[in-house]
């Protein structure tokens, strides 16, 4: 019987599903069907039925749902093509409502219903059959993304009509194990979140539907391209946890002649870095047997670092070696820790381990008032964990917008924390520009933008401007066209008093050093009686515009574009924001520990 579809059937980790989804296969009433299940790199057996129509071939290594589709591709030649994730199932009339609709010779791209609808402005896999026109799927080393309208589905339908089967013949089943979910923000993925469950060794370029576009080979070439020589009393460090926002920042310490090594938690967030990192020159070790790896590595101490989601597999480490050096690196944030019942954790890290920095001097005084009897306050440094490397300051700046216009105009470099539609039309009543930059469609605060901007953008057009994400590579470039900065909007009701501080009062955010990069001084709302760690800071270093309402934004920024006084002290101070300001400070603590 000569095949009439070539059914593509994709695995990766997805075992437990194949059995249901092939037996949907075996029983469709079209018979003249070829299949070949691709095995992309799973780490659990996978097998398939006897059948003469169906076939298994393995990837070895995962390479990505382009590689493994364009794989099925070549391993089929039946003119119809159809897909069939091991994860999602058919009804038996499936092929042949597909097959009913492409009868037509002038539809290329035949579409089924599903059930429950699944939100994407793409159809899935599942739901799709195609003339073999000789296109291929997009692969992972040009491009990854959920969206399959831009890996295939756009090419072939350029080719001819699309029609639907207006029947719900397929079911695409919802779960955390989908690709697209550890793509998607909204789903609590993103690119390390990818990264990681995917085990990708190589820097990505990415895109998901509900946030922007990253191009890591082209920001971390000049890193990969570097030597780096170990020194002959270089260190043996090895990096756990996760590293943030600003990663790169660890190739100080490889400049100056330390081996790294990595060890990363699997639990992270899309935007919280972990390896294998793309800039290189860190050796990862198997996770699937770290503990043998750690003993191996012997290195001469441990950084654990960063953020809540890393405080599990520190504390993990920190017990299966106390007696390697071991120095917590913690940030962001003790109240997240005791909202996810990992503060006993937390404390045991701060406790325990051998020196800690905390990201503010406010952040560090807070645990040891909430620490007092159990930690040396001598032990508890300041450190923020999560600056950027130097090497982003060097770029030219740009023509400021103001100088044209003569209006004042701000940039918020990530979500626009305590912005609403208030308080950005009253801005723009006073003739201040909001540009927003890198908003993502994600749930909680993240995403708060979302219940605001479209009546912003109607109600003060020329006012409001959205902008894809900045990378370091554009900071100054971007970024120096404006003239402040907005930090993070918020109350403070500690009244001096660090037992009721939230983390906004104990942060230093990580746009603060962005900014500065780009020489603009930071918009921060003043809470006078309160103590609050970037008034602090912003008023030493005299980068702050402080204001209480509206009007007082307006008048700080008429001032700032007329004197420049903010830019210049953000110039003076930028170079203390970075990283490699304080390498040599963290070697020297390493080497105190040997």
């Amino acid at each position: 019987m000569t095949p009439r579809v070539a059914v593509l059937v994709p695995v990766h980790e997805q075992a437990a599903y194949l059995p249901r989804a092939l037996e949907s296969l075996l029983a469709q009433e079209v018979t003249a069907w070829e299949a070949v299940v691709v095995d992309d790199g799973s780490r659990e057996p996978v097998t398939v039925p006897a059948d003469p129509r169906l076939r298994l071939v393995r990837t070895g290594d995962n390479r990505g749902l382009g590689a493994a589709l364009n794989r099925a591709l070549d391993e089929t030649a039946a003119p119809i093509v159809a897909y069939l994730p091991a994860d999602d199932v058919w009804s038996p009339d499936h092929l042949a409502a597909l097959l009913d609709v492409l009868s037509d010779p002038a539809v290329v791209l035949a579409r089924a219903e599903l059930g429950e609808p699944a939100g994407t402005p793409y159809a899935q896999l599942v739901q799709v059959a195609h003339r073999r026109t000789g296109d291929r799927w997009t692969e992972r080393a040009e491009l990854e993304t959920d969206d399959l309208d831009r890996l295939m589905w756009s090419r072939v339908a350029a080719r001819g009509a699309t029609a639907g089967t207006g029947r719900v013949t397929c079911a695409w089943t919802r779960h955390p194990g989908q690709r697209s979910r550890a793509i998607r923000a909204s789903s609590d993925g993103g690119l390390n979140v990818f990264r990681s469950r995917y085990r990708v060794p190589h820097p990505l370029r990415f895109a998901s539907t509900d946030g922007t576009d990253v191009d890591e080979v082209a920001r971390y070439a000049r890193f990969r391209e570097r030597s780096y020589e170990p020194a002959a009393d270089g260190l043996s460090v090895l990096l756990a946890g996760e590293l943030a926002f600003n990663p790169e920042r660890v190739l100080a310490l490889a400049e100056r002649g330390h081996r790294l090594s990595g060890l990363w938690t699997t639990d992270g967030l899309g935007d919280s870095t972990v390896g294998p990192l793309p800039f290189g020159h860190v050796a990862d070790l198997d996770r699937d047997r770290w503990e043998d790896a750690v003993r191996e590595l012997d290195p001469d101490v441990v950084w654990a670092q960063l953020n809540w989601r890393a405080v599990p597999l520190a504390h993990r480490l920190r017990a299966a070696f106390p007696s390697l050096p071991f120095v917590w690196t913690f940030k962001e944030a003790p109240q997240r820790s005791l909202v996810r019942g990992e503060w006993p954790l937390l404390a045991d890290l701060v406790c325990g381990a051998d020196a800690v920095l905390l990201a503010t001097e406010e952040e560090r005084d807070w645990f040891a008032l909430a620490l007092a009897g159990r930690v040396d306050p001598a032990r508890l440094g300041v450190l923020d964990g999560d600056l950027p490397k130097r090497d982003w300051l060097d770029a030219p700046p740009s023509p400021r917008l103001s100088d044209a216009d003569g209006q004042p105009h701000t940039a918020v470099a990530g979500r626009p924390s305590g912005l609403d539609l208030d308080w950005v039309l009253a801005l723009a009543d006073r003739g201040v520009h909001v540009h927003l930059y890198g908003q993502v469609r994600a749930p909680g605060a993240t995403g708060s933008w979302t219940g605001w901007l479209d009546e912003a953008l109607a109600r003060a057009p020329g006012f409001v401007h959205v902008h894809p994400a900045v990378g370091p590579e554009d900071w100054v470039r971007e970024l120096s066209r404006h003239d402040a900065g907005w930090l993070h909007r918020f109350d403070s009701a500690n009244d001096g008093d660090l037992r009721r501080a939230s983390w906004d009062d104990l942060n230093s955010p990580a746009r603060l050093p962005v900014y500065l990069a780009a020489g603009l001084p930071l918009l921060q709302q003043a809470n006078p009686g309160s103590t609050v760690s970037v008034e602090r800071v912003l008023r030493e270093d005299g980068t702050g515009l402080f204001y209480r309402d509206a009007d007082d934004v307006a008048a700080a920024l008429h001032e700032e574009v007329a004197g420049r006084a903010g830019h210049r002290a953000a110039l003076a101070a930028r170079e203390r924001h970075v990283f490699d300001a304080h390498a040599d400070r963290l070697v020297s603590l390493f080497r105190s520990l040997l």
